[in-house]
């Protein structure tokens, strides 16, 4: 469903790349980056190491990005395991064009959990 919605301030193409193929869609190598840490993050966590985030940090992602994706990448895994486990339907295309502008304009940080 949500191959349809495109990324706040990315065109709707450029996403649906992104989702077909991350690898291979026409993005910088920061967000390449981003996302391989992202997937090896999601499949295969206890493989992550402080290599890996030194490799981000090395295409120029900032501690504060990668935290903001680690971040998001919580968010999304945690509310696609309830979904799965509770038999609910995840956000309608609308519901996602609304939550990403949110998180869009206000960021990450200010919409997650304090500690």
């Amino acid at each position: 469903m949500h191959t349809a919605v495109a990324v706040q301030g990315m065109d709707k193409k450029k996403t649906q790349a992104i989702l077909a193929d991350w690898r291979t869609a026409p993005i910088d190598e920061k967000t390449r980056a981003t996302l391989g840490f992202l997937q090896k993050l999601t499949l295969s966590p206890a493989d992550v190491t402080s290599e890996d985030v030194d490799r981000l940090r090395a295409t120029g992602v900032t501690d504060q990005a990668i935290e903001d994706a680690v971040h998001i990448c919580f968010i999304f895994s945690i509310q696609a395991r309830l979904a799965d486990a509770f038999d609910f339907d995840m956000l309608t295309p609308r519901r996602w064009r609304v939550g990403g502008t949110i998180f869009y304009r206000l960021g990450y940080g200010r919409t997650s959990i304090p500690y």
